[in-house]
């Protein structure tokens, strides 16, 4: 297969040529490894290569799923893949190989997917930024100089440069719609529990996080979660499985919405005038597809809420390094960390049963306040972030004073964390590039179980204002 025409496809249609037998599994694992060769030195997006099993892999795969033969790139947190290390980008953690595959990963791989490599995070999962101590930075292949975002930010930056089609990313508080919005790619952060994190975890955080892919088509992004949706036994809940498949929606107009939207920050800081403008664009452009669109806003205590976040954040630093400890026999130190990590394990240690739970009961309750707004209105557009992608370098993770409530990160990621505390679904879209050509995306969040909406809205503004042949300066 030529170069190109590898990288110019999307994952489905990478997979219905192994399946129609014009190409083989391992002619695109070579095609994928060879691009991120080239392209890796540039952008760190990949930090642990598993070639020489991929190839094995690819050589005898039989699998006839819609992803058959497609390499795949897995998260260095949560994406647990036999053979390969998970270290969650942090010195603490041992580049031990993991015993088995998560329950995600074998999904992905009885859908046709081969993994082959790890992304690139920040340390613990925690910044709004690719840049741990331990890989050194990721950076964006619309500008090396600025941050592909966080935290699935190496996932991100490979992506938008064409290594693979899809991978791997999880979202806390905005990682998979951060990076989507930096890189110029479709990021949908599924309903809290619609992918299992079986069979280690039940959830993490009450909830907060959830799996699923960065892709550059909608249709690809409805595929995989088509292909991973599901319960697990155990699992301490889930939502309303879908009337039908995602794929189908991707290529269903869908009837006429009411969409409310905002480009304020509620936390009383300024947006950014490109940001703003991708915002009203994106209202303008649902509006003349015959949606009903209006100025409007869910009316919360932001700053609380940004408190309360802090909280359940740090006593989950807290819980990796202290179930670290457990597991290693290691003791946790200073200089093995980031300062900024540090600080949050420290607060995160002086968090007790009480407030956690506290914290927890107040966001449950807001998230009620939240949830009302859908009542009105099937669909909230807001600015994905506050900022284009910032300059690598901006936030000192090394830095005493740095805090999860550093403006610097507030007025960036501001808008995505009310989704991982609601667990309603949202999805990133990049239907903006700015006057220097850098993507900025914009986030429709809409009712819990309700991704057939958004991936429906999300495949027509794909036709109404195609991103697909948009291609960053290092893709050839």
């Amino acid at each position: 297969m030529p170069f190109n025409e590898y990288a110019s496809l999307d994952g489905l249609a990478l997979g219905r040529m192994v399946r129609d037998r014009q190409i083989t599994p391992a002619e695109l694992m070579d095609a994928a490894i060879a691009r991120a060769e080239k392209h890796n030195p540039k952008l760190n997006a990949i930090v642990f290569k598993d070639y020489d099993r991929a190839r094995a892999t690819a050589r005898s795969h039989q699998s006839t799923g819609s992803f058959a033969g497609v390499p795949l790139l897995l998260k260095d947190i949560m994406g647990d893949c036999a053979g390969m290390p998970t270290r969650s980008a942090c010195a603490f953690i041992p580049a031990t190989p993991m015993a088995a595959d998560s329950e995600l990963v074998a999904r992905y791989k009885r859908a046709g997917f081969i993994p082959f490599a790890k992304t690139n995070a920040p340390e613990l999962g925690i910044p709004p930024v690719t840049e741990p101590r331990l890989y050194g930075p990721a950076r964006n292949p619309w500008n090396v100089d600025h941050t592909p975002g966080g935290s699935s930010g190496g996932s991100a930056a490979a992506v938008a440069a064409g290594i693979v089609p899809v991978a791997h990313g999880n979202d806390g508080g905005g990682s998979i719609r951060i990076p989507a919005s930096c890189c110029g790619l479709v990021g949908l952060k599924p309903t809290r529990g619609r992918n299992s994190l079986a069979p280690l975890l039940g959830d993490v955080l009450g909830g907060f996080i959830v799996e699923h892919v960065l892709t550059r088509t909608v249709r690809d992004c409805a595929a995989a979660l088509d292909a991973t949706a599901g319960m697990m036994p155990g699992d301490p809940y889930f939502p309303p499985p879908p009337a039908r498949p995602y794929l189908n929606e991707a290529s269903t107009p869908p009837k006429p919405l009411r969409i409310a939207f905002s480009a304020a920050n509620p936390l009383g800081g300024s947006v950014h005038p490109d940001c703003v403008e991708a915002t009203q664009s994106a209202a303008k452009l649902c509006a003349e597809l015959g949606h009903h669109v209006e100025e409007a806003a869910p009316q919360l205590n932001y700053s609380m809420l940004a408190a309360l976040f802090d909280t359940v954040y740090s006593a989950g630093v807290a819980l990796s390094i202290e179930a670290t400890r457990m597991l290693t026999g290691a003791e946790p130190t200073p200089e093995k960390f980031e300062t900024f990590s540090w600080n949050m394990y420290e607060r995160g240690r002086q968090v007790t049963a009480s407030q956690y739970l506290i914290a927890q009961a107040m966001l449950q309750q807001a998230s009620r306040q939240f949830a009302s707004m859908f009542e009105n209105y099937d669909l909230l557009l807001t600015p994905t972030l506050g900022l284009p992608p910032l300059k690598v370098g901006t936030i000192d993770f090394m830095s005493p004073a740095t805090t999860l409530l550093d403006e610097k990160m507030t007025s960036f990621a501001f808008a995505c964390p009310i989704y991982n505390i609601t667990g309603q679904p949202a999805i990133s879209l990049p239907l903006h590039w700015n006057r220097d050509g850098v993507p900025i995306g914009v986030m429709f969040g809409a009712r819990y179980g309700d991704e057939a909406t958004l991936i429906q809205l999300a495949g027509q503004l794909e036709q109404a204002k195609p991103w697909i042949d948009r291609k960053p300066p290092i893709w050839d």
